[in-house]
């Protein structure tokens, strides 16, 4: 957690909410994917089910953590035939992907709209 500036209650570094569209669990992430919130996003992401689209634009940060953790879910939904898709990444919060080159490999949309068309 990190303290506002204005003197007010504890921001926390990560939120996670999801909802479900077609059936498919859409998780918007908002904040810092990094080592102090790996736990909280690894427990969500269990929780998800197997069909999940990441709604990453309101990530602020990424390290290769988080990301080993995306890839990880991405395998495994390749792996058993279920439905995977990130949208709403930004190349300057999320760097990594493409340092590492898995940007060119990741299912990767602009909208949710673009990820429900392409992997349905």
């Amino acid at each position: 957690m990190t303290m506002p500036e204005n003197g007010g209650e504890p921001v926390a570094a990560l939120s996670l909410t999801s909802s479900t569209v077609d059936e498919i669990t859409v998780i918007r992430v908002d904040g810092v994917l990094d080592a102090t919130t790996r736990a909280q996003f690894a427990d969500y992401l269990v929780m998800a089910g197997a069909d999940l689209i990441l709604d990453l634009a309101g990530v602020t940060f990424m390290d290769s953590r988080a990301l080993g953790l995306i890839v990880h879910h991405w395998q495994t939904s390749l792996a058993s035939g279920a439905k995977f898709a990130l949208i709403g990444v930004e190349y300057s919060k999320s760097k990594v992907m493409w340092i590492t080159g898995l940007a060119q490999r990741l299912p990767l949309y602009d909208t949710l709209d673009d990820a429900l068309a392409a992997i349905k």
